[in-house]
């Protein structure tokens, strides 16, 4: 009988190969047949409809949280007291911007309910559900219940962005993960790649990579703030 380790691929090794991916940049693509399987090349039109989603920063005061790892939540609880408090200073929501980019071992928290079920998310990315205690097998701070924050009275990711916060995820991550994962489970890539693509939650921006969007946040002047605990 297999473990959910043997099953699903776990936190230190995804965080061991993205480590070297990222050591060795393009020869990486090149010498793994999954990566070149599976990383899309980058396409003008996708890069251009991206920019255009930049437009919507506004205001005196910004902020782009940095969020490459689930912690908690916290990357949706600060974009939250981010508005909270400059509210109680004086400044109304429409006068300002919080962005998150979800990227990395944050990128489940983009993706509706079904997948985190159907790919056991809690599991493969190390995120608890806190009123279980158990990995989470559903999306716990895209609409939260009570529990799922360590205080009630917090927005969720969609009360967010109907407040004018901002929500982004990380194309590359996606696309990399979605093909280990489907190796894994025997699965298609592409297959469970357009999947995970068709499951984005509403509002959130699908950009080409993460660092890619914290390079454009900080072209529109918000000020960076590390999230990943």
């Amino acid at each position: 009988m297999k473990t959910s380790n043997d099953q699903y691929p776990n936190i230190d090794s995804r965080r061991s190969f993205i480590g070297k991916l990222a050591a060795t940049a393009g020869v990486a693509s090149l010498a793994s047949p999954l990566l070149a399987a599976n990383v899309p090349t980058p396409e003008p039109q996708f890069s251009g409809e991206a920019d255009a989603w930049f437009n919507k920063v506004k205001g005196e005061h910004r902020v782009v949280y940095d969020a490459p790892e689930p912690h908690n939540g916290f990357p949706i609880i600060w974009s939250w007291a981010f508005y909270l408090t400059n509210n109680q200073t004086g400044t109304a929501d429409k006068d300002m911007t919080a962005m998150v980019v979800l990227r990395h071992n944050a990128i489940p928290f983009a993706m509706e309910d079904k997948l985190w079920a159907k790919y056991k998310f809690g599991e493969v990315f190390n995120i608890t559900d806190n009123t279980t205690g158990a990995p989470a097998v559903r999306n716990p701070y895209y609409i939260p219940k009570d529990g799922d924050y360590p205080m009630p009275g917090i927005d969720g990711i969609k009360r967010m962005s109907e407040r004018g916060a901002m929500f982004c995820v990380c194309n590359l991550a996606i696309s990399v993960y979605s093909g280990m994962l489907a190796q894994k489970m025997g699965k298609d890539p592409k297959e469970v790649q357009k999947e995970w693509m068709a499951g984005i939650l509403p509002n959130i921006e699908v950009v080409p990579s993460g660092v890619w969007a914290l390079g454009r946040a900080h072209e529109k002047k918000c000020a960076y703030i590390y999230a990943g605990g």
